[in-house]
């Protein structure tokens, strides 16, 4: 059985999805960011998954639930802290973000399907041109350093990467990663029964 990975950020005003402003306070921010990680850790724990780790940067507060594990981000480039995640797994494993509170228990279980594919990848876009999801079938630093991140070709480089090492790459669907007010926007309209969409639609109510 695999480990599923959630790398993030504590939910923090001034530190989290500050591209949602002046939309939203900071501290509105703050909470869409942590009604989006609640979702994406409750759609965790509704799969199945021989460990599920929170790699987090900052500290855990009352929004974690039981059953997840809380493991500190090391220090350094995105690249480097996606790779130091998939060390902990010592098998395989699927990464995600907490920008896609529309994911479904469904998504997770079909990237943790490792079943045949020996040295196989799962790969998951971003509309944006990065990607939500990355399971590695035997996960290897190497397939991560140097990619560079959060550009509009990071999804395509990563992908690359993957195939070059010659595994073989299934896709998962693409999803919108929540960074603006208008991906906001169109994720809560997907995922009506969200925590995330409660939230959307109350602070919405409030600004007008």
């Amino acid at each position: 059985m695999s480990t599923l990975l959630v790398i993030a950020k504590a939910p923090v005003a001034g530190r989290v999805k500050t591209r949602l402003t002046p939309r939203f306070t900071p501290e509105q921010a703050a909470g869409l960011a942590r009604a989006a990680l609640q979702d994406t850790l409750a759609a965790v724990l509704a799969t199945d998954a021989r460990r599920r780790v929170l790699v987090l940067d900052g500290p855990p507060g009352p929004w974690l639930p039981e059953g997840i594990e809380v493991v500190p981000q090391c220090a350094g480039a995105l690249d480097v802290r996606l790779a130091a995640a998939f060390s902990l797994s010592g098998g395989p494993a699927l990464l995600i973000g907490m920008d896609t509170p529309q994911v479904t228990p469904e998504l997770l279980a079909q990237g943790l399907d490792f079943t045949g594919t020996g040295t196989g990848a799962w790969f998951g876009p971003a509309d944006d041109g990065g990607f939500w999801a990355l399971g590695l079938a035997r996960p290897d630093p190497a397939l991560l350093l140097g990619v560079p991140m959060s550009v509009p070709h990071t999804g395509r480089e990563q992908r690359l990467r993957l195939t070059a090492s010659g595994r073989a790459v299934r896709d998962l669907p693409a999803l919108c990663d929540v960074d603006t007010p208008a991906d906001a926007a169109r994720v809560a309209a997907a995922a009506p029964g969200t925590r995330f969409a409660a939230l959307h639609g109350e602070l919405c109510a409030v600004a007008r």
